[in-house]
């Protein structure tokens, strides 16, 4: 959704209702449009989130995002599945005495992002819920190929020039 062309259709307003005015005003107000611009942006952001709120309030398992793409808004919608789709998640089991929870930025291609949030949807957890395990069961598993000495494992083929 492009906001550019409802500020632009905010600033044709602000200068017909000056039209009529002199030369001073109608700059005034050309002015003021261009400092509002930003602060006009982030209010139609919040309009776009709370409607999106309004129509998720208003839906069973369904939930409404307004989320910024390239410096414009886009709504995304995500159903959660049935209940009867998934198996009842398992909690994450935390390991003994490990203190509290740790923040961590992660940057992913769009495409990427999608992938995981359709799958956490059909798990019926949190996209962090859902990072969390499948980070957990990467570290769990040995990597493909080698033992876990690291070494690789008999019948492995190995590919590539060697100078003699």
């Amino acid at each position: 959704m492009e906001l550019s062309d409802f500020v632009g259709k905010l600033r044709r307003e602000l200068a017909s209702i000056t039209r009529f005015a002199g030369e001073d005003v109608a700059r005034a107000a050309e002015l003021l449009t261009e400092a509002l611009d930003s602060s006009v942006r982030l209010i139609l952001l919040d309009v776009l989130s709370a409607a999106a709120d309004e129509v998720t309030a208003r839906l069973c398992d369904t939930v409404g995002e307004v989320r910024l793409a390239d410096g414009e808004p886009a709504f995304v919608v995500t159903t959660a599945p049935p209940e009867g789709e998934y198996d009842e998640p398992a909690a994450a089991a935390a390991a003994e005495g490990e203190p509290g929870t740790a923040r961590l930025t992660l940057r992913l291609p769009d495409s990427l992002k999608a992938r995981v949030e359709a799958a956490a949807a059909r798990d019926g957890v949190s996209v962090n819920t859902w990072l969390g395990r499948a980070a957990g069961r990467a570290l769990e598993t040995p990597a493909r190929g080698r033992q876990a000495t690291g070494r690789w494992s008999p019948g492995q083929r190995i590919t590539g020039y060697a100078r003699s």
